[in-house]
Order: structure tokens, then sequence, then C-alpha cells
């Protein structure tokens, strides 16, 4: 893995920018076990209402459960949401939990993707549709994929919704990840589609409703991202016409970017929602899978420093956690800003080591350079005990790190309710 990019240097956060609740959630986080996450379920159950209202009524929102699957999370999400996108057997069967805790029942739909289904993933799912009526649909990355989702199919006695996941020739838009247009193992080549059409529609078991073109990830260009889900939708439509596709489901995936950085532009939810207000109904279910765009902004990363230490000119705020609790900054070379909320408390006579008015490194626990939550970022003060608060880290935090290396404690897990006072 190469080291981050370099930064000019950034102020902190002010203690302000992070909500009264969260500040207290953080000290008790910090205080025992030392490090963990803080969520606001209520506000990601706000976020996907605010995201329904602009689109068209014809769209449909699904959450990425890879993004967040803390159990209290789905839950809140599962009100407000139009199904969940799971990737595992374990993901499918926590939002079918969470569906049934507050509806009653399935209500919506769980579509499952990964370009690695085995047997028994496609086993398990199948009996969830057969056995217990969950509305699962599958999205099939490759001919030999169709083949084991019919054969679990036809052993669980049920027919299953499916699919195919298309990796296209070109892919009109640009984002922090790109999926589609390039060599990867994520769905069909597009030359080769007509072929697994050809195949799924052979095949017992599987009932083929449409296209998965998931191809873009962390967009903040709205205008574009629009564009792209529009010619997603010509897309489908063609192929489906030209091979016989009875089409019912366009599959978009997520995508929608959040501005992690001071100055980092937001997407513009309602320059997207205009963009696609006066686009005719097009008669199938078009689906929207984001998670990070739900996510994020309802979550915080709590951490305590336990040393403060210069070396060769280079300051450092050592951390609790780390990459083993939060790995995204790293691995994605995000610089996630932080504020410093001071502890007074700190146990005499030790002494208590100190940064002012310096640009620190923040670095976690573990016998590796690369773990590393922030680089040359500001601070007018920080010392040994103060607890660092990381917002935007409500998506592929706790869900992203690598909490085995080295066999820390993993990171804890609370919720709050940022409106209360």
């Amino acid at each position: 893995m190469e080291p981050p990019r370099s930064f000019e240097h950034a102020p902190a956060l002010g203690i302000d920018r992070i909500p009264a609740p969260v500040r207290e959630a953080a000290l008790r986080l910090a205080a025992d076990p030392g490090a963990g996450y803080v969520y606001d379920p209520l506000l990601a159950a706000d976020r996907v209402r605010t995201l329904r209202k602009v689109l068209p009524a014809w769209a449909r929102v699904y959450f990425a459960v890879k993004a967040n699957g803390f159990e209290p999370m789905l839950a809140h999400l599962a009100e407000s949401v139009d199904g969940f996108e799971a990737a595992s057997l374990r993901e499918a069967r926590a939002s079918l939990a969470a569906l049934r805790e507050r509806r009653g029942g399935p209500g919506a739909r769980i579509a499952v993707s990964g370009p690695g289904k085995t047997p028994e993933l496609l086993a398990g799912l199948a009996r969830l549709r057969g056995e217990h009526g969950a509305d699962v649909v599958v999205n099939l990355e490759s001919a030999l994929e169709a083949h084991r989702a019919s054969a679990a199919a036809v052993a669980a006695d049920t027919v299953l919704p499916v699919t195919i996941r298309v990796n296209p020739a070109r892919v009109p838009v640009s984002g922090s990840l790109v999926m589609g247009g390039a060599p990867g193992p994520f769905g069909v080549p597009e030359d080769e589609v007509p072929e697994v059409v050809a195949t799924v529609s052979s095949l017992p078991g599987l009932d083929l409703t449409g296209f998965h073109v998931h191809a873009v990830s962390g967009n903040t260009d709205a205008r574009a991202h629009a564009a792209y889900v529009l010619w997603c939708l010509e897309w489908a439509r063609s192929t489906a016409d030209r091979h016989g596709v009875d089409l019912r489901t366009v599959d978009v995936g997520g995508g929608l970017g959040v501005p992690f950085e001071e100055g980092d532009e937001a997407f513009d939810l309602e320059g997207f929602g205009a963009a696609l207000a006066d686009v005719p109904d097009p008669g199938v279910e078009l689906v929207f899978e984001p998670g990070r765009w739900i996510t994020a902004p309802a979550g915080w990363y709590a951490t305590r420093v336990t040393d403060v230490k210069s070396a060769h000119g280079g300051t450092f705020a050592v951390v609790r956690g780390g990459i083993n609790h939060f790995q995204l900054p790293t691995s994605w070379e995000i610089r996630h800003t932080f504020a410093v909320l001071e502890e007074e408390s700190w146990p005499d006579p030790l002494p208590r080591p100190e940064a002012l008015g310096a640009s620190v490194t923040v670095s976690g626990e573990l016998c590796t350079p690369e773990d590393v939550l922030a680089r040359d970022v500001r601070v007018a003060s920080v010392r040994a005990g103060d607890v660092l608060v990381f917002p935007n880290a409500g998506a592929y935090g706790f869900e992203f790190a690598m909490p085995a290396f080295l066999g820390h404690p993993a990171a804890a897990r609370t919720t709050v309710d940022t409106r209360s006072p």
C-alpha cells in the first residue's frame, strides 16, 4: 500500500462542528474503552427521506448494507428505504430481520450483489425466498453464477428474480472509484451480455427482470450523475429490446459522493432531482443503492490521544485506535479533518506532552507506518488524554477496518439523537 499523498496543512475543526450529543458520547467512549463510533440513525433515516423527495416517484431507494451494518442503523433505515442491498448472507439476514422488526414482515426487497457468490451463499438466498418469503433479487455477475443460482432455486423449490450486472464498455461519468469500462472482477463485460442473457433465460428457477449497472462510486457531480442514470436507463431499454428481456428493473447502484475534506463540493441533491424531474416514467423500477451518502454524515469516530511526540521535524498525536478501527482515510487517501475535545483530567504525577500551534499527524497504535488517520492538520493545542472526533465516519468505517492485526479490541459503537439539546 502506498503512503497517503501529501496535502497542504489544513486547520482542525472547531468543536462547534461536532453536535453536543456526539461530543458527550465521544468523551464516554474515550474514557472506556478508548475509541469507537457514534451514530445518529435518525439522521440517516432523514437523509433517505430527503433523497426520496427529490427523486421521481418511479425511483426506489435501497441502502447498501456494506456501508454500515450496525443493527440499530438498519432498524431505523428499514422505516424509510424501499429495500436493502446486501453482499453476503449475513447482510441479507440482518436486512430481513430489520424489515420484519419495523414493518411486521419483509415489506421491501433485498438485492444481493458481489462478484464471488458461492453455491452456499446462493443456496441460503434461495431458502430465504422459498422458506421465509423474503423478496430477494440476485444481481448475477457471470454465466457460472447463473447456473449456480438456478441450481439453488430448483433445490429450494422457488424462483429467484435476477438481474445481470454489466461492466459497460464505457462509463460516461467519473468518480473516486470507477468499476466499469475497465478490467475488473465486477459484472459481465458488455460484449458478453447477449450470451449471458440467453443462458439465464434458458435456466429453470430464474426470472430475469433486468440489469444492474453500478459502475461508479463517490461522484460529487450531480448533473453528470443524472446523465449517467439516464444513460443506464437508455442502455438497459435498448439491450432488453434487442434480446427479448421483459425489462422490469434497472439498478444504477449508488455512487453519490460526500465532501470528506474542507472545501470539497457537496453533491447538489436539488440539481440532481431537477435533472431527472422531466423524464417520463420509464415503466420500470429504477433502483438507487446509496450507502455512503446516507450514513457517512450520520457517524463520527472518536479516539483518545495516548501520546504526543516529535521526531525529525514532525509532530505526532498517537491515538488509541487507528486503521484497525478506521481504515478508510488511508485506503482512499482522504484527509479526515477532526476536532479536538479537551479533557482536563490527567493522572498526576505523569508528564502530559502537548503540541501548541503545530501541524500534527494522527497515528494509531499498530506496528506499521501505514497506521495514519490524518496528516499535517494544524491544531491550536492537542495533549495526551484529549479526544479527537472525526466526522463523516458513518460509512465504511467499522465495516471497512482491519481489526485482527495485533488483536486490539474492536471499536465500540453507540447511538445518539443529534436533535437533542
